[in-house]
């Protein structure tokens, strides 16, 4: 008489269930590295929007001057991330495509997941105008010279603080260490652009 050693395998719950964690943690991962780019990207808006605000103040007193000087530097630095972002972006998913060529894979499973150039320069630019905002919010509805310089160094500490903590926390770093560095930074490049453009204006430059 035959006997039937056929067997059939079954994926045991234990497997299916340490996949599906394996799936989930990969998600998490990659919404933390975009978190993490954008926070990036909107420390780098406000402190170059900020410094270069600061910049201004230290020659002109006139609000409009200031607020214009942050506006255009919001609008040129979202265009230039965007456009940074999209020819690296572009040159990887160029790198990427290529080699799906070599591998003879080219079905749509395989082109899914391939990054975008134009969402990712979206993001970016985005990113960098939120972090721009801030300044010009600040300093956009005082008239007063001093007030408004302080307003916008409060206000650029506070989101420096702010970002610095996601970052850290994002990042799996020490928060204090982390958000620290991130707004002596700031302060730095604030102090810096201001004293110089200080200097240059006393000496007539």
């Amino acid at each position: 008489m035959a006997i039937n050693d056929t067997k059939i395998t079954i994926p045991c719950t234990e497997q299916i269930s340490q996949e599906k964690d394996l799936d989930s943690e990969s998600n998490i991962s990659q919404r933390a590295q975009w978190l993490r780019a954008a926070i990036l990207g909107s420390n780098d808006g406000l402190v170059s929007t900020s410094s270069l605000m600061m910049g201004v103040g230290a020659v002109k007193s006139d609000p409009k001057a200031m607020v214009l000087s942050g506006f255009a530097g919001l609008i040129a630095g979202a265009c230039s991330m965007a456009i940074g972002e999209f020819v690296s972006v572009s040159s990887q998913l160029d790198a990427e495509l290529a080699q799906l060529k070599r591998d003879q894979r080219t079905d749509k499973a395989d082109r899914a997941g391939l990054p975008s150039p134009i969402q990712a320069a979206m993001a970016s630019a985005l990113a960098f105008a939120m972090g721009a905002i801030v300044p010009l919010l600040a300093a956009g509805f005082i008239a007063n010279y001093k007030i408004r310089i302080a307003a916008v160094a409060v206000a650029a500490t506070m989101a420096l603080l702010i970002f610095g903590c996601l970052g850290a926390v994002l990042g799996r770093a020490p928060v204090v260490r982390a958000a620290t560095r991130v707004v002596i930074g700031g302060w730095a490049a604030m102090g810096l652009t201001f004293g110089l453009m200080k200097l240059f204006g006393s000496a007539g430059l």
